[in-house]
């Protein structure tokens, strides 16, 4: 018997590929030019454009084959370009649940669900919070987590970069081409980042380092004005008179949606060599993995190898099927 109309309840489109792809950052990409190479029936799902952390980066000089460096947006520019070239589909959705279905994996994104054999993980992880007072207030009014988003804004004024890693040394070195002054506000007393990054960063007379300090509060009403601190070794608390402040205390992975379906170690996605996590057919790659390192060739590496498993693992479910 009919439903009345009004009884209806409107049921997702179900979309069926032999791999999902989740998440279009340089793990996404490459995963996405291999798994085609190997003939597989693919879609690569991201939220808005591709590109993911790299394409905010300001100069990436590691990256094999660009002896001048190569800014994050031409870097992923040119990945896209590269996918696409090769067959990848692309399509706007965000996951909201990953549950099996009759031996495969159900993807749930709200209008739409898509089946698939295999799904590879490569969501990566989002800038880590502060958590002082102000900074979820002033967010977008002088609180920033990208310098090469923001920086502009910042012409010939001062700034705060918080942190020590090569992130926030890459970041305090691009707005000292722009602003009038860069304090870096480091809890340490030596700096974390690469050694040919420090040595840069020592060398500039615009950036002046604040050791062993970590941020208590960042002031303003309607702008960002300045930034309470505190000495981690003496306790002694001190104020800087700032425009802006740029938040580069590194990154926390994008699985909190994942709940318990795969292990997890401090919420990064656990995988064997092979990219193989917890849950047979989901395999992960990039930044959301747990990896000692976190770094474009080492996302495009884990991606290789990642898309390897996926198609070894589908070719298997083609025959038990």
């Amino acid at each position: 018997m009919l439903l009345p109309e009004k009884g209806r309840v409107a049921l997702p489109e179900v979309k069926e590929h032999e791999l999902v792809i989740v998440g279009g950052g340089a793990a996404g990409l490459t995963a996405g030019i291999y798994a085609t190479r190997y003939g597989l029936d693919l879609v690569l799902l991201t939220i808005g454009a591709p590109g993911g952390q790299t394409a905010t980066a300001t100069s990436i000089e590691n990256f094999p084959g660009f002896p001048e460096g190569i800014t994050g947006p031409e870097l992923m520019l040119r990945l896209t370009e590269q996918a696409t070239n090769f067959g990848v589909t692309f399509e706007s959705a965000e996951v909201q649940e990953i549950v099996a279905e009759g031996g495969r994996w159900r993807l749930r994104c709200g209008e739409a669900d898509y089946l698939a054999a295999a799904v590879i993980l490569t969501v990566g992880a989002s800038p880590r919070r502060l958590k002082v007072p102000g900074e979820r207030d002033l967010h977008g009014r002088g609180v920033s987590y990208c310098a090469t988003c923001d920086g502009f804004f910042y012409r010939g004024l001062t700034v705060a970069v918080i942190g020590g890693g090569n992130t926030a040394i890459e970041e305090a070195l691009y707005l000292a081409d722009i602003a009038q002054k860069v304090y870096v506000i480091h809890r340490r007393d030596e700096l974390r980042a690469e050694r040919i990054l420090a040595e840069r960063a020592f060398a500039n007379e615009k950036l002046e380092l604040v050791w062993d300090t970590i941020p208590t509060r960042i002031l303003g009403e309607d702008v960002v004005t300045g930034i309470e601190l505190q000495n981690v070794k003496t306790e002694r608390e001190s104020r800087l008179q700032v425009d802006g402040v740029f938040v580069a205390v590194g990154y926390e992975p994008n699985t909190k949606w994942l709940g318990d379906l795969l292990e997890l170690k401090d919420g990064f996605i656990v995988t064997d060599m092979h990219m193989r996590t917890s849950q047979p057919g989901i395999f992960a790659a990039g930044d959301v993995r747990d990896t000692p390192l976190r770094q474009v060739t080492t996302a495009v590496g884990d991606a290789a190898i990642a898309a390897a498993s996926a198609y070894k693992f589908v070719a298997e479910w083609r025959l038990s099927g």
